[in-house]
């Protein structure tokens, strides 16, 4: 799919006109990661806001402590991040690591900028990117003060299923750990417990989902 067109179906630049959408597409470039490379960390100074072509990217925070990473958003083909730093000025909040070999479509700021200044308009695609990101932290939020481990064990495992009843965990046992804010021995016994309970196959990485209805009742 052409950038133009991946960029369109963004809510950031949904709003855009097409030939905004092509003077900005002309400005970015294609960049390939293989797993583990990292697109910034947390403190860094940012110029340029990116769009997943293919592949998958984590989102990820550390505990300045021990260093554990807590994985804190997944962005997959279309997903675009890395905006925050556009509209405050400040340095990144998170660190960005490819998942898998991915292709991300690099966008400077100055013409986003430029367009945005042009057009104040534009801005309300801006706002639903935002306020989706807002339900999204509501929603962990929530996860975190009303289901436990196993519980959040389950809505992750389905969520990282993609509807799928067969799927490769498209993350490390680490990874996932961090994204139910929990440790790894807690998240591998609930995981332990859904198979006991034949709700969930597993073979290293590879799941296979028996009952669905209750892993989304225990999810809940």
């Amino acid at each position: 799919m052409a950038h133009e067109e991946l960029l369109a179906r963004t809510d950031f630049f949904g709003d855009a006109p097409a030939s905004v959408i092509r003077e900005i597409a002309a400005a970015g470039a294609e960049l390939p990661l293989i797993r583990g490379d990292v697109l910034f960390r947390e403190g860094d100074v940012a110029d340029s806001l990116y769009l997943v072509v293919s592949g998958r990217v984590a989102i990820a925070i550390s505990n300045p402590i021990d260093q554990r990473e807590t994985v804190v958003a997944l962005m997959d083909a279309g997903d675009l991040f890395g905006e925050m730093s556009l509209l405050d000025d400040g340095s990144r909040s998170a660190m960005a690591r490819a998942l898998e070999p991915s292709v991300v479509f690099c966008i400077p700021f100055d013409p986003v900028v430029k367009a945005f200044r042009s057009d104040p308009a534009l801005l309300w695609g801006v706002c639903r990117l935002l306020a989706r990101r807002l339900r999204v932290m509501d929603e962990a939020l929530a996860d975190s003060v009303f289901l436990d481990v196993t519980g959040r064990t389950a809505k992750r495992l389905l969520e990282l299923s993609g509807g799928n009843e067969e799927f490769v965990l498209p993350i490390t046992q680490e990874e996932l750990a961090g994204m139910v804010g929990a440790s790894r021995e807690r998240v591998n016994k609930a995981i332990a417990s859904f198979i006991r309970l034949g709700w969930i196959d597993q073979h290293e990485r590879h799941y296979t989902i028996l009952k669905r209805d209750a892993l989304e009742l225990r999810a809940r």
